[in-house]
């Protein structure tokens, strides 16, 4: 974009914009294009950002595994390492923290100077899902430190934001997905446990406590007659116990992280119960909030996703919407890595962005 574009869109002066283009250009934030001409006035110099003028670390905590990503200023990915474990034992996540930086350090020794913070994603209270971690009560409790962003700031010597990791991958749609197309959308994260965000007036927004559009806790009816949350009847968990109770052992969704199709069984009716489940969450938002779109994303195949998108789509079609502006259902466009990615972001968007 051109300095006289720049100006036109912010409404500040030309010189005011000459001036600080200048200023972050001497910074390496920002760096020139090559010359426009051919145009009436004078030729044209665009500025973009420069990728390797910031770099950010993001660190995404599952209940299985973790993954440490490094990011340039762009959000595009650089580097990752990742790790598994039978739950996310704090010493062992701090461990592999430690170790993974090391080595992102040493394959790219630019980023001891560039990098600008570390972003960290996971699920909110994880210490209360003793049940779906598998893990023991002492372990899980950790997590609940107030201090944990001060401990992790000890370990890495580097500011700390800590984020839910489905707001952290509405983050990463809302700044390099399809948040440009819409104003105000609600995002769904089908991970170990469903989650989401939501976008409004094109800012994230998260709420007192940090959890606005978290969607995991809403009720939706069970096939008992009676209520139950969202994250116990449309998250990976519920795919992983049909595929157990079949004697598939679930770890294969992990090795086979791009193909899906060995469990087909298992994976249609999954497809199809979920997105009925989903639909009636896609209602229930769009009966608060007037959001223009609900973006689907998950720790899947594309194909899977496709396939879950108009399985949502189909589903809330059938729906009693009287009374309710009908959203779009659309696939989102990060993939998998959102939440990681999403965690990179987060000192990016709090240094650098208005919000």
């Amino acid at each position: 974009m051109s300095s006289a574009e720049i100006a036109r869109r912010s409404g500040l002066s030309a010189q005011t914009v000459s001036n600080i283009i200048r200023s972050l250009e001497a910074d390496g934030l920002l760096k020139r294009g090559e010359t426009v001409k051919g145009k009436i006035g004078k030729p044209s110099v665009p500025m973009a950002l420069n990728p390797n003028g910031i770099l950010s670390l993001g660190l995404n905590i599952g209940r299985r595994s973790a993954e440490l990503v490094l990011i340039d200023f762009n959000g595009a990915r650089i580097d990752a390492r990742t790790t598994s474990y039978a739950y996310p034992d704090i010493k062992d996540v701090f461990s592999f923290l430690e170790d993974g930086i090391r080595v992102l350090y040493d394959n790219h020794p630019e980023a001891r100077h560039l990098v600008t913070g570390l972003g960290v994603a996971r699920p909110y209270e994880l210490w209360n899902w003793l049940e779906f971690a598998k893990a023991p009560a002492a372990a899980m409790q950790e997590w609940q430190d107030p201090c944990l962003a001060r401990r992790l700031t000890d370990v890495t010597g580097l500011e700390v934001f800590l984020e839910n990791d489905a707001t952290s991958a509405c983050v990463a749609e809302h700044l390099l997905g399809r948040g440009n197309e819409f104003h105000d959308f609600a995002y769904i994260f089908v991970g170990a446990f469903v989650g989401g965000g939501l976008v409004l007036n094109s800012k994230v927004f998260t709420g007192v406590t940090g959890n606005a559009g978290a969607l995991g806790s809403l009720l939706v009816p069970d096939r008992s007659g009676g209520m139950t949350q969202l994250l116990n009847v449309a998250s990976l968990h519920v795919l992983e116990r049909a595929l157990s109770e079949a004697g598939i052992d679930p770890q294969c969704l992990r090795r086979n992280p791009d193909d899906w199709s060995r469990f087909e069984q298992q994976v249609a009716i999954w497809i199809e119960t979920t997105g009925a489940y989903l639909a009636i969450a896609a209602a229930s938002i769009a009966s608060v909030v007037e959001v223009e779109a609900i973006l689907i994303e998950g720790a899947m195949p594309e194909q899977v996703r496709h396939r879950l998108t108009e399985s949502v789509r189909g589903h809330l079609s059938d729906l009693d919407l009287t009374g309710i502006v009908k959203p779009r259902i659309e696939e989102a466009s990060v993939g998998k890595g959102a939440r990681s990615i999403g965690a990179a972001l987060l000192p990016i968007h709090s240094r650098y962005f208005l919000a």
